[in-house]
């Protein structure tokens, strides 16, 4: 499965060189991150009654191309493998020419906050991957 945010950039995302500063970037990811979960239908409040999470076990980032005021970004977002306990996507933020400015892919741990240890990964996430894999 695959989701799409789009963002507009703000007078509050631009740097003092004119530009989207790059901590702006990682809040846009998080914005497609969020989207992704909520088609996928994990519920965050419910969750928590079973004492479970995910957290960044890594992010890796790239930027290729500047993003300026005005700019309409779109953040797409692909689930790219589930293992046990883990797993990882990838996003990409296109700007208004579909010009690809940023990339990144992040692995999760799906986390019991109560024994603060990993734990299999949720049905809500692990069933996209295997549709993509037949």
């Amino acid at each position: 499965m695959q989701t799409t945010t789009k963002i507009v950039v703000t007078q509050d995302d631009i740097d003092q060189l004119g530009h989207v500063n790059y901590l702006k970037y990682i809040l846009f990811l998080e914005k497609g991150v969020g989207e992704w979960y909520k088609q996928a239908g994990v519920n965050f409040k419910e969750l928590r009654k079973q004492d479970l999470g995910t957290v960044v076990l890594k992010f890796d980032v790239s930027y290729h191309k500047e993003a300026r005021l005005g700019d309409t970004l779109s953040v797409t977002t692909t689930l790219m493998n589930v293992g046990n306990k883990s797993f990882t996507v990838k996003q990409e933020i296109y700007n208004q020419d579909d010009i690809l400015i940023t990339e990144s892919t992040k692995t999760f741990v799906m986390f019991n906050t109560a024994t603060r240890k990993g734990v299999p990964v949720i049905h809500e996430i692990a069933r996209y991957f295997k549709c993509a894999r037949s």
